[in-house]
């Protein structure tokens, strides 16, 4: 699989990463590997550092209350990850467009992978499709993917569990009727 071109692919990437962020730079070199990124070089600790970093810029995204905020913090982030898109064909998988310089370090890699991919899904797909889950006790950031474009939970069993906790509210609510009955 390739991130290419860096849209759905890398925006969960980034969400994953976000969600529980890596403790060490094997984890990960692991799990940017299990996520179908060819590593070029060697994962050191500084790339760690760096994927951290670019994970808070991006959650600064996530958590944009308006369009143009939200725009405004991607088109930053792409300033700073700007290179001239470039074919490569490495590791025998294929010509494919690179929004990067050669021979960077994964930190900056995942750094550029999460502007571009995150832009290009948001102007594909809209710019309200990346956001937190809206059950009560999750935060988790996630990408919009669906048909319809109205996602609200990160997951189906968030959404379950948010289904319950409405349906219990009303249940444990004195309905209106017998409300009025009271003396």
């Amino acid at each position: 699989m390739h991130l290419n071109p860096y849209g759905e692919d890398a925006v969960n990437l980034a969400a994953d990463l976000a969600d529980r962020r890596p403790e060490s730079a094997d984890e990960l070199a692991d799990r940017c590997r299990a996520a179908g990124l060819v590593l070029e070089r060697p994962v050191a600790p500084d790339d760690l550092d760096r994927a951290h970093a670019a994970l808070d810029t991006w959650e600064q995204v996530v958590d944009a209350a308006e369009e143009q905020e939200r725009a405004d913090l991607l088109n930053r982030m792409l300033a700073e990850a700007a290179a001239y898109p470039r074919l490569t064909s490495h590791a025998g998988t294929g010509w494919h467009l690179h929004y990067r310089d050669a021979e960077q370090p994964l930190g900056s890699v995942l750094f550029t992978l999460f502007a571009v991919g995150t832009a290009l899904h948001l102007a594909n797909r809209g710019m309200h499709r990346l956001r937190r889950c809206e059950a009560a006790a999750c935060d988790t950031a996630f990408a919009d993917t669906s048909r319809t474009g109205r996602q609200r939970y990160c997951s189906q069993r968030c959404a379950n569990r948010d289904a319950v906790r409405r349906h219990r509210a009303r249940a444990a609510a004195p309905s209106s009727d017998a409300a009025r009955r009271q003396p």
